[in-house]
C-alpha cells in the first residue's frame, strides 16, 4: 500500500475531542438576535394575512417584503422562496421570522402569529402527481426489436421510501452586519460558495458585500449542501433589516420535520431476455421531489445513469421524471439518487435469474461490464473494472457461495437464514461536464516566510476528513512536516471557489489540484519569501465529451467499484430481522489515509442498512412526517451489526492523487439491495420490490403466505 495511506493523527482531532471546538451555536449570545421561523400548517394554501401580536422594543417581525433583492434561493431552478409568496406548498414553508433577544420570547411571539388561510387542493402521493420539474431520457440501440425477439420479458416495479440525514447537528446559521456594510454569514454548511450566490442574489449586492465562512460542522451526509442557502438567506434578510446579528439554529424535532431527505422513489422496469442474456432494459424511474426541485435535476441525473447497473446492456431506454407534491422538499443524501436505482435493477436482475434457475451472482457476472465497454450514456469505461476480483475476495471473506447454496434449502423453524449480495458503482466527480463547465475550481497554496504553507480552498470539513488529507498531500510533495501545512475552515473572503463539498469529487479533483500546485511551489520555493501558486480544473483528455440534452458520453471520468454482501437471519414470530454479518468490499483508489477511508466506508455501509431495514419514516395524509424525534426514528449503532467487516480493493486512478478516486457516496449505495435479497432468501424466495423493509413487511409477508 502507498504509503501516504499511513494513518495519521487527524487535524480536528484534539479540538472536538476537548470540547474546544466552536459551532454556530456556540457563539455567545450578547447582542445576537434569536431567530425563529413561522411555519405552514397547510400542505397547500393561499396566504390571505398575518395576524402579528403587539412586538416588544427590540423585537422583529421579517418576510418576503423585507428581501431587497430577489425572493428566490439560488438552487438549479431557483424556484425556492426565502420566504413565502402568496401561496405555501407544504407543511413546514417558512413564512416569516420572529427575532429578539430572549429565545423564549422569541417563541412565544412566533407562536401567538395567526395566519389566515385559504386552502387549496393539495399533491400529496407520488402515484397522482402530475406536475413535472424535470424529465429526462436517454437510451441507445433498437428496443423494439430487442423486445419483440426475446423469449421473456420481465416487468416489475420498486419503491423506496424516504431517509433522513440524522446528521449529530442540526441545522444552524447566523449572518452579521459588519461596519463595513459587508454581511457575514456563517453556519453549519457543505458549501461556502452556493450560500454565497444565494445571499448575494437576495440582498441584491455585490459579491464583495457578502462573505460566507463554514463553522466547524457537525456532519452532513448531503443534507447541509442545499438548505444552508436557504436558512442563510433568511438570516440574511432578517439581520440587515434588524441591523444586528441574528442566529437560527434548528432543534433536533423541527430539523427532521422540516429538513430535506432522500428522495422517495417508484423504479419501472421491463426487461427483454432471449437466450439467457439480458438484451434491453425499458426503466421509467420517478422521484419525489416534494415541493420545490432544490436539487432534484442532479439527483435524478445520476439516478438514471446509474440504473441499468454494472452491467453491459446492449438496447437500453431510459425516462426519469421528478415530480412535485406538497411535501417536504426533498434534496442530496449520500448516493445521490443512486440507492434507490441500483437497489431496483439489482433485485430485478435478482428476480430474473431466480426465474431462470440461475445462481443469482452468477446470473450476474455473466452480464457484469469490462474495460473498454460502453457505460449507460454511450461513454467509456476507461479503465479496470475491478468486479470479477472483488467478488472473489468478498466470498472469501464472508463465504457467500456455500451460504447460498446452504439457505437456499428448505428452512423449518422460527428462525430462518439468508444472504445477498449486490454490485455497484459510483461515479466520481460531478455528473457529465460540469466540473469543466459549472464548477471549474481553482485551489491554492500560501507559503509564509517561516516556511509554512496554507491550503486555501473552498471545500469543507464534514467529517469526511479533509482537514487533513489535504495537507497530507501537500506535506508529501513539499517534502515538509505535516505540522507545517494547515487548512481552516473556510471564507469565502479568502479562497477561491474549488467548487462544492459533495458528490465525493473533494480528494479526487481538489487534492489533485493541490497536489499539482504542491509539485510547482516545490520547484519554485524561496527560502524566506510568502509565496502563492494557483491551480485550476482541467478535464482530462481522454474524456468523450458528455451532451446532457442527450444523455450521452462520458458522465464521469471513472468510477468507484463495490460489492456488498449482507447476511441476516428473520425471526417468523416477531418479524425482526438481524443482521449475522455485512461484508463491503471497495474500490476507492488509493487511500489518502487508512483510518479515515475505514470509517467512511464502515459508517456508510451501517447506513445503507438502516435505510433498507429500520429507517421508515412515515407521512400523513397531508404529507406531514410524523416520526420526528430519535424515540421514533430508528437509526442503526454498532450494536445492530456487530460483525461488520470492510475491506479496500485498489485500483489506482491516475486522474487522481496518488490513485485516490473519492469513498464518501459509494458505501452506502450497494446495502440495500444486498439486505434484500438476503430476507428474501430467508422467506423462502419471496420477490420483494420494497425498502425499507421492517418488521411489519415480513410479518404481512409471512401471514399472505399462511405461514
Amino acid at each position: 500500500m502507498n504509503t501516504i495511506s499511513r494513518s495519521v493523527v487527524r487535524k480536528d482531532h484534539a479540538s472536538k475531542i476537548s470540547g474546544h471546538s466552536i459551532y454556530v451555536a456556540d457563539y455567545p449570545s450578547e447582542g445576537v438576535l434569536f431567530g425563529k421561523l413561522l411555519r405552514s400548517v397547510m400542505a397547500r394554501a393561499r396566504v390571505l394575512k398575518v395576524r402579528v401580536p403587539d412586538l416588544p422594543d427590540g423585537y422583529f417581525y421579517v418576510d418576503a417584503k423585507d428581501v431587497s433583492g430577489d425572493n428566490n434561493v439560488n438552487i438549479v431552478l431557483d424556484d425556492t422562496p426565502v420566504y413565502c409568496r402568496d401561496t405555501v406548498e407544504y407543511i413546514g414553508e417558512p413564512i416569516a421570522m420572529i427575532c429578539g433577544p430572549d429565545e423564549k420570547k422569541v417563541e412565544q411571539l412566533r407562536d401567538a402569529c395567526v395566519v389566515d388561510y385559504e386552502e387549496l387542493e393539495p399533491a400529496i402521493d407520488l402515484r397522482k402527481a402530475k406536475e413535472t420539474f424535470f424529465d429526462y431520457h436517454y437510451g441507445r440501440g433498437d428496443i423494439e426489436k430487442a423486445f419483440s425477439e426475446a423469449d421473456r420479458v420481465y416487468e416489475e416495479e420498486f419503491e423506496t421510501g424516504y431517509q433522513e440525514h440524522a446528521y449529530l447537528e442540526t441545522l444552524g446559521m447566523m449572518a452579521e452586519p459588519e461596519e463595513d456594510g459587508r454581511m457575514f454569514v456563517h453556519g453549519s454548511a457543505q458549501c461556502i460558495y452556493y450560500i454565497h450566490g444565494a445571499v448575494k442574489r437576495v440582498l441584491g449586492c455585490g459579491p464583495d458585500d457578502v462573505h460566507v465562512f463554514q463553522d466547524v460542522t457537525g456532519g452532513a451526509f448531503g443534507g447541509k449542501e442545499d438548505y444552508p442557502s436557504i436558512l442563510g438567506c433568511q438570516v440574511a434578510v432578517a439581520a440587515r433589516k434588524c441591523g444586528k446579528p441574528v442566529r437560527c439554529v434548528f432543534d433536533r424535532r423541527e430539523d427532521m420535520a422540516f429538513s430535506s431527505k432522500r428522495h422517495p422513489s417508484l423504479c419501472r422496469y421491463r426487461v427483454a431476455v432471449r437466450d439467457g442474456r439480458v438484451t434491453a432494459m425499458d426503466i421509467d424511474v420517478i422521484f419525489n421531489a416534494g415541493a420545490y426541485s432544490t436539487l432534484s435535476a442532479v439527483v435524478l441525473q445520476r439516478g438514471i445513469i446509474a440504473a441499468p447497473g454494472v452491467y453491459n446492456v446492449p438496447n437500453l431506454r431510459v425516462r426519469g421524471r421528478a415530480f412535485k407534491t406538497n411535501t417536504v422538499p426533498c434534496g442530496a443524501y449520500r448516493g445521490f439518487g443512486a440507492p434507490q436505482t441500483f437497489f431496483a435493477v439489482e433485485m430485478m436482475m435478482d428476480h430474473i435469474a431466480r426465474d431462470l434457475g440461475v445462481e443469482s451472482l452468477t446470473f450476474k457476472e455473466a452480464h457484469l461490464c469490462r474495460e473498454g465497454d460502453l457505460t449507460s450514456t454511450s461513454g467509456q469505461y476507461h479503465f479496470p473494472v475491478s468486479l470479477p476480483a472483488m467478488i472473489r475476495e468478498i466470498d472469501d471473506a464472508s463465504d457467500y457461495r456455500k451460504k447460498r447454496a446452504e439457505y437456499a434449502k428448505p428452512q423449518s423453524g422460527r428462525y430462518r437464514r439468508g444472504i445477498g449480495l449486490s454490485l455497484v458503482f459510483h461515479g466520481a466527480g460531478f455528473t457529465g461536464s460540469g466540473e469543466r463547465d459549472i464548477i471549474k475550481a481553482a485551489a491554492k497554496l500560501r507559503k509564509y516566510k517561516d516556511g509554512s504553507v496554507e491550503i486555501l480552498a473552498a471545500n469543507g470539513e464534514i467529517g469526511q476528513g479533509v482537514r487533513t488529507t489535504f495537507p497530507k498531500i501537500v506535506a508529501r510533495e513539499l517534502n515538509i512536516p505535516l505540522d507545517r501545512v494547515f487548512f481552516d475552515y473556510p471564507d469565502t473572503a479568502r479562497v477561491p471557489d474549488s467548487g462544492p463539498t459533495v458528490a465525493s469529487r473533494s480528494l479526487m479533483i481538489v487534492g489533485e489540484l493541490l497536489r499539482r500546485a504542491a509539485v510547482r511551489l516545490r520547484e519554485q520555493w524561496v527560502d524566506g519569501e510568502e509565496q502563492e501558486i494557483e491551480e485550476h480544473y482541467l478535464e482530462p483528455n481522454f474524456m468523450i465529451p458528455f451532451n446532457p440534452d442527450l444523455f450521452k458520453g462520458d458522465a464521469y471520468p471513472t468510477y468507484d467499484w463495490a460489492v456488498n454482501a449482507i447476511e441476516v437471519e428473520v425471526d417468523t414470530f416477531t418479524g425482526n430481522t438481524r443482521v449475522v454479518g455485512a461484508y463491503g468490499n471497495f474500490d476507492v483508489g488509493t487511500p489518502i489515509d487508512s483510518n479515515i477511508v475505514t470509517g467512511q466506508i464502515e459508517g456508510g455501509l451501517l447506513q445503507g442498512i438502516g435505510y433498507a431495514s429500520i429507517e421508515k419514516m412515515d407521512a400523513d395524509a397531508d404529507g406531514r412526517i410524523r416520526n420526528i424525534s430519535f424515540s421514533d426514528y430508528m437509526i442503526p449503532t454498532a450494536v445492530d451489526v456487530p460483525n461488520l467487516k470492510c475491506m479496500l480493493h485498489i485500483e489506482e486512478f491516475p486522474g487522481g492523487p496518488y490513485g485516490a478516486k473519492g469513498a464518501g457516496e459509494l458505501p452506502l449505495v450497494g446495502a440495500p439491495c444486498a439486505y434484500l435479497e438476503a430476507v428474501e432468501q430467508a422467506l423462502g424466495g419471496k420477490t420483494l420490490c420494497l425498502v425499507p423493509f421492517t418488521a411489519e413487511d415480513v410479518l404481512s409477508v409471512i401471514r399472505k403466505e399462511g405461514a
